[in-house]
């Protein structure tokens, strides 16, 4: 059924509607938003009293194929087999893995964790044709708008960044920054009766804008500042980021969104927050966090940035991220020589670590539990900066190697295991 169609009666001309508009219909007593045309004929208005739709049978007649451009829409059907011989298009990216192009990408971190700043260092990679997270961007136009940060912090922190990466103000002539703090930074509007969201004008405003710079991205800080809806309402969130997507699809440019988590998503790890359609209808979310061990932060300008979802790749790459001089550095890769140095050292920290314990009469198990060894050794003054998990891959290293063992002792009714250096 279309989207579109016509009133005839005895008091009006015919008329068209579409859904969305305002309806006044003294005939049939109609005076209301038009939400919905069905197949019968059937025009539902908001009841003006109790606020409940209102069914109200209206004579219509079929209308012919409409014109996309009579819709506004863009799409239209096509046949698959058009596509024969035609070039396959490649994947592009922003950022390779990471931030696509052509789609939203969500960035979610908690207040203060920093990626505000990280997101100003990937615009300001963009605009030089630096790296962010270790990798090559595509360099180009940006648009960064930032509804948290006023102008002045916006250009210290580009500063810091200058003043790490080398170069000037003079050479940022492709980074275009908008400074919302303090103003209506709402991108839509939604009208509570209907729940339809639709374009603020500084939706249009930003549309037009990107319109004549053609970026490469598109930077939004922050979500809570630009959308008007409920968080948890799947179809305000589906509105609001099928919007976003509608201004990457048109100006061809990757859309990078920035979020809180929610209490939850902080706590199980996940980083995200709302509905699940923030993160259904996204094709790529990165989470920022801190790097917390068994309830405290060892070194608190460390960061680790995972993506938690990519539709174009593996999820699950972990970037580790540190503050130093007002901007984070991303820590390089450790080499396959580094891990097994790593991991050798942890096995023998281990080794040491048990026979200690075992010369104090002190058990530590492999199971779990408050003698439980990786966390027992990660606390101990001994440890030389190995962390629970590496002591648990290298338990279970030795374990495979028999340098260590599991024995049991005690009563039939009540035995215990415990960890051994096997001799």
């Amino acid at each position: 059924m279309n989207d579109t169609a016509q009133l005839i009666s005895q008091s009006t001309p015919q008329l068209t509607f579409r859904v969305g508009d305002r309806v006044h219909d003294e005939v049939r007593g109609c005076d209301g938003t038009l939400v919905r045309i069905d197949r019968e004929g059937l025009w539902f208005y908001p009841d003006s009293q109790d606020g409940r739709a209102q069914a109200v049978l209206c004579q219509h007649e079929t209308l012919s194929p409409i014109d996309p451009a009579e819709t506004g829409r863009a799409s239209t059907f096509y046949s698959a087999a058009s596509l024969e011989g035609a070039p396959i298009p490649s994947r592009e990216w922003v950022v390779d893995g990471l931030v696509p192009k052509r789609v939203v990408t969500s960035l979610y971190g908690d207040g203060g964790v920093g990626k505000s700043l990280y997101a100003l260092q990937l615009a300001h990679a963009v605009a030089t044709e630096g790296k962010w997270a270790g990798r090559d961007v595509t360099g180009g136009n940006v648009v960064f708008v930032s509804a948290e940060d006023d102008e002045h912090e916006l250009h210290r922190r580009l500063s810091d960044i200058i003043r790490n990466e080398g170069g000037d103000f003079s050479e940022l002539d492709r980074l275009t920054l908008r400074s919302l703090a303090g103003e209506d930074a709402l991108l839509a509007t939604l009208n509570r009766s209907t729940g339809v969201i639709t374009p603020s004008p500084l939706f249009n405003e930003l549309d037009q804008r990107l319109h004549d710079e053609a970026p490469e991205l598109l930077v939004l800080d922050t979500l809570a500042d630009l959308f008007p809806g409920d968080e948890n309402n799947r179809a305000q969130v589906t509105q609001f980021v099928g919007l976003l997507i509608g201004l990457a699809v048109r100006h061809e440019c990757g859309v990078l969104l920035l979020a809180h988590p929610s209490r939850s998503g902080m706590t199980s790890g996940s980083g995200d927050g709302g509905s699940t359609a923030w993160h259904g209808k996204v094709r790529s979310r990165l989470y920022m966090q801190r790097v917390v061990q068994e309830g405290y932060e060892p070194n608190p300008d460390v960061r680790t940035l995972t993506n938690k979802k990519l539709n174009y790749g593996r999820t699950g790459t972990e970037i580790t991220l540190t503050w130093r001089a007002g901007v984070f550095h991303d820590d390089a890769p450790e080499s396959g020589i580094d891990r097994m140095a790593a991991g050798a050292k942890a096995e023998r920290v281990f080794l040491k670590l048990l026979r200690t314990l075992t010369d104090q009469g002190r058990r530590v198990n492999h199971a779990g539990g408050t003698s439980y060894a990786p966390k027992l050794f990660a606390e101990h003054p001994e440890a030389e900066g190995v962390n629970k998990r590496a002591f648990r891959t290298a338990m279970e290293a030795l374990l495979t190697d028999r340098k260590i063992k599991i024995t049991e002792d005690g009563p039939p009714s009540k035995r215990r295991t415990f960890l051994e250096v096997a001799e």
